[in-house]
């Protein structure tokens, strides 16, 4: 799902990770994933089996939706929620990794052969930030400030201190926000 106005997408591995989160566009309520067939359709759009998409998978997917979005926006100052890490914990440990080596002797993390559902995405997502987190750009995937908006964006800004997924939306609505609250507090009380 593509929402206007919002910068370029993260470089790989990490457009996975940024592409799941941003299935639901919160400002619009447009959801890609709000049935199982769904979900299923998305995961193989993403070269991921299909297989195995049921109500239960369904809910897995979306709870690792938000517990990623919530992590990214910890990437950007907030603290995840307990409620998150346990979640995460519970998701993850369904979802083996494998580390292979190629034939320079590189080493590469990826899902266990035969994943599927939940577990396939989960995986693909925890294979995705180990390699982003081995090169140093998992911290600059991040969730936009704006509690309306939270899109998942990447942060290209040199000191990487980014707070919105668009100055243009998102940065303006907060600055102008934060210009009238200071406004009204200045303003002289009547009588």
């Amino acid at each position: 799902m593509e929402q206007p106005g919002v910068r370029d997408p993260a470089p790989e591995p990490l457009q996975f990770v940024q592409d799941l989160v941003n299935t639901v566009d919160l400002e619009s309520d447009r959801d890609e994933l709000r049935t199982a067939a769904e979900a299923a359709a998305w995961a193989r759009g993403q070269g991921l089996s299909g297989r195995h998409f049921d109500a239960g998978a369904l809910a897995d997917v979306l709870t690792l939706r938000e517990a990623l979005r919530d992590v990214c926006a910890a990437h950007a100052g907030t603290d995840v929620p307990a409620a998150t890490v346990d979640a995460l914990d519970r998701l993850l440990a369904r979802a083996p990794l494998r580390l292979t080596l190629d034939a320079e002797g590189r080493a590469a993390v990826r899902p266990t052969d035969g994943l599927t559902g939940a577990a396939g995405v989960t995986a693909a997502a925890a294979a995705a930030i180990a390699r982003a987190s081995a090169d140093g750009t998992w911290q600059r995937l991040k969730a936009c400030a704006a509690d309306s908006c939270r899109w998942v964006y990447y942060d290209r800004s040199p000191a990487g201190r980014s707070r919105w997924c668009t100055m243009a939306i998102c940065g303006s609505r907060a600055k102008m926000r934060t210009y009238r609250k200071n406004s009204r507090a200045d303003a002289p009380e009547p009588g």
